[in-house]
C-alpha cells in the first residue's frame, strides 16, 4: 500500500504537541502537505524563547505547515501546565469541533541528560526535570486531548520516542533518566492502545532514526545541504534522516484507513517506509534501527548499502 503523494487529510485536524523544531516540526509540515489543519504548540515564540534559547519558533512552524498546503495554527502552551493544555484543547474544540490526530512530541531534554552518568552521579534536579518534560507532559496532554479525539471514530495518537521497544528492551540508553523517559513513552503507547482500541481509535509509539534536527546539525557544524561533511567525524551519521521522513511516517499512518492494525505497537520511520512506500527528501529509505543492530552496534565499518 503506497500513500506517498496522496493527499487524504483534507478536513482532518491534528495537534502536534512540541512542534517548535526537530521531529515535531517535520511531522507538522508533512501533515500539512497532505492538507490537514495542524495546531502546533510549544514554548518558543517570536516574542519569548524557552530555556533552549534557539531561534526556531512555533509561529515559523505554523507558516511552514501553511506553505506546504495545509493550515498551520500556532498556540503557545507549556505542556507541564494542565491549565494551558486544557485551554489549548478547548480552543481546538471551539474552532474545529474535532481532533483526528494527536502527536505527543514534547521532549525538551537535550540540555538535561548526561551521557553514561549513573543515577547517583547524574544531577538529580536535571534528571527529575527531564522525566517531567518527557513523561508528565505526555500524560497531561493525553488526559485533555483524548476525549476530543474520541468524539469521531478513527482517531490516531502518536507517542514520539527514541528507540523501538525491541531495541530499548535489551540496551541501556544514554543514562538512567534518559532510559526511563524513552521506555516510559513506549509503554504509554501500549497502555493507550489498550484504552483507545475498544473505543475506535489507535495509539502507537514511533521513533525516527538518527535525526538531522536543527540541533544535531548545529552540533556537527553542518547544514542540511552539507550534512555529509559530518561523516569525517561520525561515519555512521551516513544513516541519518531528515525530520520530514518521520513526518511522512505519521502522515501515512493518519491517511491509512486500516491504521488500527498498528494499535499499541512500537514503530519506526524506516520500518513504516517499507510498508507505505514513502521516502526521505532525497528519495532514500534509511532503516536506522536495523542498521544500528547489524552494523553500528557490532562495531562494523560504516556502510549504508542495503540500509537506505
Amino acid at each position: 500500500m503506497t500513500l506517498e503523494g496522496a493527499d487524504g487529510l483534507e478536513g482532518r485536524v491534528a495537534l502536534v504537541a512540541g512542534a517548535t523544531r526537530g521531529a515535531g516540526r517535520g511531522i507538522a509540515v508533512q501533515l500539512g502537505a497532505r492538507g490537514a489543519t495542524v495546531y502546533v504548540s510549544g514554548r518558543s515564540t517570536r516574542g519569548r524563547r524557552s530555556e533552549y534559547d534557539r531561534p526556531e519558533t512555533i509561529e515559523e512552524t505554523a507558516e511552514l505547515v501553511t506553505a506546504a498546503g495545509g493550515r498551520g495554527i500556532a498556540v503557545v502552551a507549556d505542556h507541564l501546565v494542565p491549565g494551558e493544555v486544557e485551554a489549548l484543547v478547548r480552543r481546538i474544540d471551539t474552532e474545529q469541533g474535532r481532533l483526528d490526530v494527536l502527536v505527543n512530541d514534547i521532549w525538551g531534554g537535550e540540555l538535561l541528560f548526561e551521557w553514561d552518568s549513573t543515577v547517583w552521579e547524574h544531577d538529580l534536579d536535571k534528571g527529575l526535570r527531564l522525566l517531567r518534560l518527557a513523561v508528565e507532559t505526555h500524560a497531561i496532554t493525553s488526559h485533555f486531548a483524548v476525549p476530543l479525539l474520541l468524539r469521531e471514530p478513527g482517531g490516531l495518537v502518536v507517542e514520539m520516542t527514541d528507540g523501538t521497544a525491541d531495541y530499548n528492551a535489551t540496551r541501556y540508553r544514554v543514562s538512567f533518566f534518559y532510559d526511563i523517559a524513552k521506555s516510559s513513552v513506549l509503554r504509554m503507547a501500549f497502555a493507550l492502545g489498550h484504552e483507545l482500541g475498544p473505543r475506535g481509535a489507535t495509539a502507537v509509539a514511533l521513533t525516527p532514526g538518527w535525526l538531522r534536527s536543527e540541533m544535531m546539525l548545529d552540533a556537527y557544524g553542518v547544514t542540511e545541504e552539507t550534512w555529509r561533511d559530518a561523516l569525517a567525524k561520525s561515519p555512521h551519521f551516513a544513516i541519518s534522516e531528515t525530520p520530514a521522513y518521520v513526518g511522512r511516517a505519521v502522515a501515512a499512518l493518519a491517511a491509512d484507513p486500516e491504521v488500527s492494525r498498528w494499535n499499541g505497537q512500537s514503530l519506526s520511520s524506516g520500518g513504516l517506509a517499507q510498508v507505505y512506500g514513502f521516502t526521505d527528501l532525497d528519495g532514500s529509505r534509511p532503516d536506522a534501527w536495523r542498521y544500528l543492530v547489524e552494523v553500528q552496534d557490532p562495531g562494523r565499518p560504516a556502510n549504508t548499502t542495503g540500509y537506505r
